[in-house]
Parts: C-alpha cells; sequence; structure tokens
C-alpha cells in the first residue's frame, strides 16, 4: 500500500512540477503592459455591459444593480444555451488578464452558467493580475464546470479578492475552489463561500480542491466557507493546499471527502502557515486538519471560541462582538449571535 501511494503522490507531485512551471510563465507574462491608454469605466446594468469588461480589462467598473436569468443578454452570454452550450467565457484569459477595478456594490450575479470541462482557467474572471481588485460583489445560485484551474468567482487570483461571495457549484480538474480555483500571490479577505465544489476523481486527478480555494501561495483572512469539498488528493473544507503563504482568522463547516491529504480546513500546509483558524469536526466529518484548531458545532457557536484567548487555538482574539438575530455591529469584521449562529461577516447583514 506504501508503495502505491508513494508512486501516486510521485506522479501528482510530477503534475504539480509542470503546473507550477505553467504558473510561472503565466506570472512571467503579467508584467506586460497591457494597454497604454486605460480605458474608460463602466457602468454595468445588463450582461452585455458585463460582457464589455473584456473589452476594458484595466478599467474601473461598477455593477449598478443584480444581473439574473431575466436580464437582457442572459440567454446569449451566460445562460445554459449561450456560446453553443458551453455559457459564460471567462473575462481575462491568458491573452489578456484583468488589471482593472471591479466594485460589485453589495449587488449578486445570479444564474452564471459555465459548462467548459476541456477548458483551463473557468470562473467569472479567468485571471486577476497583482494589480486587479474586485470588491462587494456576490455571485449567488450559479454552476461553473471547468477543467484545471476552476472558481466561482475567479480561476487565478494574483491581486485582491475582498467582501465577495460565491454560492452554488464548482466541478474542475484540477485546482479547484469555490470562490478561487488557485491564490497565487494574491489576497482574499472577508469573503465566504456556499454550496460544494468538486474535483475529479480519477487516477491523478482531483487535486487540491478546497471549498474557498483549491490552492494558495497568498494570503487569506478573515473568511469562511461552508460548501462541501470533494476530491482526490488534498481537500479541504477552506483550501486544498497551501504551497507557501497564510490563513488566519478563517473557518469552514462543509463536509470534507477525498483519499489522500484530506483535512476539515486545509488539506495539506507548511507548519505555521494557519494561524487562528477552526473548522466543524461535526459537519465537516473529520477530525484531521494540516493546519487549524477542530471544534464541536457548540464551540463554533459561542463567541468564547474566537475572542477568549485561553481558547485552544485561539493565540489573538477575532475582531468579533455579538449580536441578536437581524442585527449588525459593522464596527467590527465578524459578528455572530452567541449559542445560534456560526460567525458571519458584519456586512453580510442587510446585504
Amino acid at each position: 500500500m506504501k508503495a502505491i501511494l508513494s508512486l501516486r503522490r510521485h506522479r501528482y507531485m510530477a503534475r504539480i512540477g509542470i503546473m507550477l512551471v505553467v504558473l510561472a510563465l503565466i506570472a512571467g507574462a503579467v508584467g506586460c503592459d497591457e494597454d497604454a491608454d486605460p480605458p474608460l469605466d463602466l457602468e454595468i446594468r445588463t450582461w452585455s455591459d458585463l460582457n464589455d469588461v473584456r473589452d476594458n480589462l484595466g478599467g474601473n467598473h461598477r455593477l449598478m444593480h443584480d444581473l439574473d436569468s431575466t436580464t437582457a443578454g442572459y440567454e446569449e452570454l451566460a445562460g445554459p444555451t449561450a456560446n453553443g452550450g458551453q455559457g459564460w467565457l471567462p473575462i481575462g484569459d491568458f491573452g489578456g488578464f484583468f488589471s482593472g477595478t471591479f466594485d460589485g456594490q453589495g449587488f449578486e450575479i445570479r444564474d452564471l452558467f459555465i459548462d467548459r470541462p476541456a477548458a483551463g482557467s473557468v470562473g467569472l474572471f479567468a485571471v486577476i493580475t497583482e494589480t486587479g481588485t474586485v470588491e462587494n460583489l456576490g455571485i449567488a445560485d450559479s454552476f461553473v464546470t471547468g477543467g484545471t484551474l476552476c472558481g466561482g468567482l475567479v480561476a487565478y487570483n494574483l491581486g485582491t479578492v475582498s467582501n465577495s461571495y460565491f454560492s452554488g457549484n464548482v466541478t474542475g480538474y484540477d485546482y479547484v475552489g469555490g470562490l478561487v480555483g488557485t491564490n497565487f500571490g494574491g489576497t482574499v479577505n472577508q469573503s465566504y463561500s456556499s454550496g460544494s465544489v468538486t474535483g475529479e476523481t480519477g487516477e491523478g486527478a482531483g487535486g487540491r480542491i478546497g471549498g474557498l480555494a483549491g490552492n494558495s501561495t497568498g494570503t487569506i483572512s478573515n473568511c469562511y466557507s461552508t460548501a462541501s469539498a470533494t476530491g482526490n488528493q488534498y481537500v479541504g473544507g477552506l483550501v486544498g493546499g497551501i504551497s507557501s503563504g497564510t490563513v488566519e482568522a478563517s473557518y469552514a463547516t462543509g463536509n470534507v471527502t477525498g483519499e489522500d491529504y484530506v483535512g476539515g480546513l486545509v488539506g495539506s500546509a507548511p507548519v505555521g502557515a494557519v494561524s487562528n483558524s477552526f473548522w466543524d469536526k461535526e459537519s465537516s466529518g473529520t477530525a484531521e486538519s494540516d493546519g487549524g484548531t477542530g471544534k464541536t458545532t457548540t464551540e463554533m457557536m459561542s463567541i468564547a471560541t474566537f475572542n477568549d484567548t485561553t481558547t485552544v487555538g485561539l493565540d489573538e482574539p477575532w475582531d468579533i462582538s455579538a449580536v441578536a438575530f437581524g442585527g449588525a455591529d459593522t464596527a467590527h469584521t465578524w459578528n455572530i449571535v452567541d449559542g445560534e449562529t456560526y460567525p458571519f461577516l458584519s456586512w453580510q447583514a442587510g446585504s
């Protein structure tokens, strides 16, 4: 059995090595000057407006209201019949990365449909560069299917994702996450994911699968995932694998299923990469994680777990406040209805 696992890991690490070479080439290309003349801002009211972002990759764009299946342009651009049944074409592919800003202003993009199992870098956005920022955006009730590098919001993030979320189903091959496929040196902050994340489970497939992010070499802080995560190797409730970088003040509750390197919070991580973070041992179905501290559901719904440093696994208290049902304390990053709910981000109240 050890020989079989060793062979499987050798093959998988070889695949990772090839992938890292490709990612390094991509990162090198990001430094190129894409457009000497900054494009005009877009105010996005229809799917056609959203589609125009791909022609203004360095611009500053704002979503003006929710988009869904009833919004003009859906059938042609983002629905199950769009683009020959493949649905939405991700913004910012490897021929032109997204380097601008996209402010969702608290609105949602709903009913997004992508079915591109043979394609890499699949999500609403394909690639976000170091200067790119997506914030205050929700993607809800959506279905995203891709190959290697697949995320509900972005496949490959070198920039900043904040105050954003994805709910729905994401399916891919390797490097698959509910919000981000791989966070390659980027920042993901005050964001969350829900629904389900699935990686292919054949020999050598289904690696780096996470409820929030498939893989990370950057910073993830003040985030959570309730999404289930299913894969083969390196499967985590929050992050499948941390190659480098950090996870701080975050948690996961989703059920996690896999074969090797499976964790309620993280499937695989360097020592010290994860701090002040937790997972629910009961809802996840596992007491194991390569980082973080496992708690019972009752403990996960207690504010003491997050602000009392006598709690095992808590070195610094979270910026958290207890509120009543329906209440919000936006002076703090996190809110919780003590004894009744898991922590939630204060910006969620009223959103």
